[in-house]
């Protein structure tokens, strides 16, 4: 973030607002492994080859992790701006959405999947 916006401190798990001291530190459960986890599940449950299932589950956890970028960069924009649409931006919208993502990348890639196997059948 500190390329686009200069006023950003960057601190391990810590972002901050060099002017405003304002920041958002990421921690446990803010990385998208919970998702990623439920994806994996999903993509395993499937019944599909196992190259499939690897291609699934890479091309989730990036998915996943550029959703998950957004998110933070959002919040921490959000809490700039308003504590009260951070918190619930944090704890409602985000988890929503991050889990909706799980649910959109998982249905296609059943659909390509179901695609790839309909291909392969004999006529």
């Amino acid at each position: 973030m500190t390329p686009f916006d200069p006023d950003i401190l960057s601190q391990g798990r810590v972002l901050m607002s060099q002017s405003t001291g304002i920041g958002v530190s990421i921690e446990a459960g803010c990385n998208g492994i919970e998702a990623v986890v439920i994806l994996v599940a999903a993509v395993i449950a499937f019944p599909s080859s196992w190259k499939l299932k690897c291609i699934g589950i890479t091309a989730g956890f990036v998915a996943i992790q550029a959703v998950n970028l957004l998110r933070i960069i959002s919040l921490y924009y959000l809490g700039q701006w308003n504590f009260q649409v951070f918190e619930f931006a944090h704890l409602y919208l985000w988890q929503a959405l991050i889990m909706l993502d799980v649910l959109i990348v998982w249905l296609l890639w059943v659909r390509a999947v179901a695609r790839q196997s309909n291909a392969t059948l004999p006529t």
